[in-house]
């Protein structure tokens, strides 16, 4: 099997989340004879051949970030210029995100098939996984494992061509928290994170505080 995977991040490679992802699950993938080609849709001069790359291949995944159960827009300005295909081509996707839960990224994964159905390929499934925002903030045991798991994801989508398998499924991990765990989660998100923020704003030479709201 030969998949052609379009990371579908607006962020170039040396700051994309989804790259990093992609780099473990490639490894995976070709561990037993799948071959793949990468593209980025960050860099444009490189969409005439990613087009060319996606109407000469039947196997398609794309990986992408969900911002605030946002798809990215340089992601669908890139794939309102294409034209549906209807030759037995098959689509999977990658969604990843920052947010823990399962249940945020639900709305976008519908909205995946839905683009899968419009581009006339078969829907192989999403692989949903969030929790990953600190991926490129911080490096550490903690996120190499975070990261190297989806190496195990590259090898179930060489097995069954999709991501259907319970064991993808499992990879999601919780799909909603009970309440006294939301509870506790939200405590440290206006403390301890908070704090964290700021640091990463800084780091970043943002002069205004977080809860800024200039309009």
């Amino acid at each position: 099997m030969h998949v052609l995977i379009i990371n579908g991040s607006p962020r170039v490679k040396k700051y994309s989340n989804t790259n990093a992802i992609l780099e473990k699950f490639t490894e995976g993938l070709c561990e037993n004879g799948t071959t793949f080609e990468q593209f980025e849709i960050s860099d444009r001069d490189s969409w005439d051949r990613i087009r060319e790359a996606y109407y000469r291949n039947t196997e398609i995944l794309i990986a992408l970030p969900l911002y605030v159960e946002c798809v990215p827009g340089l992601m669908m300005e890139f794939l309102e210029t294409l034209t549906p295909k209807g030759d037995g081509s098959r689509m999977s996707f990658l969604l990843q995100g920052g947010f823990i839960e399962g249940v945020q990224l639900r709305c976008g994964e519908a909205y995946l098939k839905i683009i899968a159905d419009k581009l006339g390929c078969e829907y192989m499934g999403t692989l949903v996984k969030g929790d990953n925002f600190l991926i490129r903030f911080f490096k550490g045991e903690w996120i190499d494992e975070k990261v190297s798991a989806y190496a195990d994801m590259g090898r179930e989508f060489a097995a069954n061509g999709n991501f259907d398998s319970k064991a993808c499924k499992k990879f999601t991990g919780h799909e909603k928290f009970p309440l006294p765990v939301r509870i506790h989660v939200g405590h440290i998100l206006s403390t301890q994170a908070a704090k964290g923020f700021e640091m990463i704003a800084e780091a970043h030479e943002c002069d205004k505080p977080l809860d800024y709201k200039p309009y």
